[in-house]
């Protein structure tokens, strides 16, 4: 099992859950997070005072699946939020050591379903 954490812009949201539908991985966690890699930010003047903004909006895609489709979700996920410019994002796998289905109580993969 592994964790798949994506870190995409928010305008692409729309195209990476298309991806990952059309992948069949229906299942995930997103949230607003802010941040900066490459980008470093902009300026903006707000009357006649300069802001200095370093922490773009972006959003952050949580995906626990089964190796098995691990490949698909990495390739989907790809697919929604490149547009070949600095900012894209990072997608980050970690190890899934245990998951436990509160309703069921069921565990591992087949919690994750």
């Amino acid at each position: 099992m592994k964790l798949v954490i994506a870190m995409i812009q928010p305008h692409k949201l729309p195209d990476v859950k298309k991806a990952l539908y059309d992948a069949e991985v229906y299942k995930m966690t997103v949230s607003n997070a802010l941040g900066c890699g490459q980008q470093k930010g902009y300026t903006e003047t707000y009357r006649g005072v300069i802001h200095e903004v370093n922490l773009l909006k972006k959003i952050r895609l949580e995906i626990a699946v089964n190796e098995n489709f691990l490949e698909p979700t990495i390739e989907a996920i790809i697919k929604g939020a490149k547009t070949d410019n600095i900012g894209d994002g990072k997608i980050f796998i970690l190890d899934l050591p245990e998951c436990i289905r509160i309703r069921t109580g069921e565990r591992g993969g087949k919690a994750i379903g």
